[in-house]
């Protein structure tokens, strides 16, 4: 699987211990979580989720070219099918999961209500590219998609946010 950005830095931590990998990305990690979520409580749980995966998982995970990559990668995979499983119990659109959405830590409120605009797969582009300044190339791999794909909801999410916020 192809990685996003590691939360601290690219590559495993000098000492490679889970525990040195948990205190340097579990934050950054849940903060890319929350704006791509748009909803800092899944994004804690999706965090958590995952972080309890690359434990288990800890001497291959370790030995990725992102270990924070990865983790982010599979918070986005569980919180997404859990959003599924929700809507499917409860028959509810997406927009109304039956968890509070706040605003995702970091960006202004107004750029914090322009992300809630964009879907989950344009918001996690728009963390890919802008937030953690991947490449095009790089940002497709992480959430493997085409990067025709990735230039088209990106380039889709940046009129939607410009629009929102009124920016030339």
């Amino acid at each position: 699987m192809s990685e996003p950005p590691d939360a601290a830095e690219h590559g495993p931590p000098a000492d490679s211990s889970f525990e040195t990998f948990y205190g340097a990305s579990v934050d950054r990690v849940h903060r890319a979580l929350a704006v791509a979520l748009g909803d800092v409580h899944l994004a804690r749980e999706a965090t958590d989720e995952a972080m309890a995966r690359a434990f288990v998982r800890w001497p291959a995970v370790s030995r990725c070219d992102n270990p924070g990559g990865w983790v982010f990668r599979v918070g986005l995979n569980w919180a997404t099918s859990w959003r599924r499983k929700l809507r499917r119990e409860r028959a509810l659109p997406e927009s109304e999961h039956g968890m509070p959405v706040v605003e995702a830590p970091g960006p202004d409120g107004d750029a914090a209500a322009a992300l809630t605009l964009l879907s989950v797969e344009a918001r996690a582009v728009v963390v890919c590219r802008i937030v953690f300044g991947l490449s095009t190339a790089d940002t497709a791999a992480v959430l493997r998609i085409a990067e025709g794909t990735v230039r088209s909801r990106l380039s889709r999410a940046m009129t939607v946010l410009r629009k929102a916020l009124e920016v030339s």
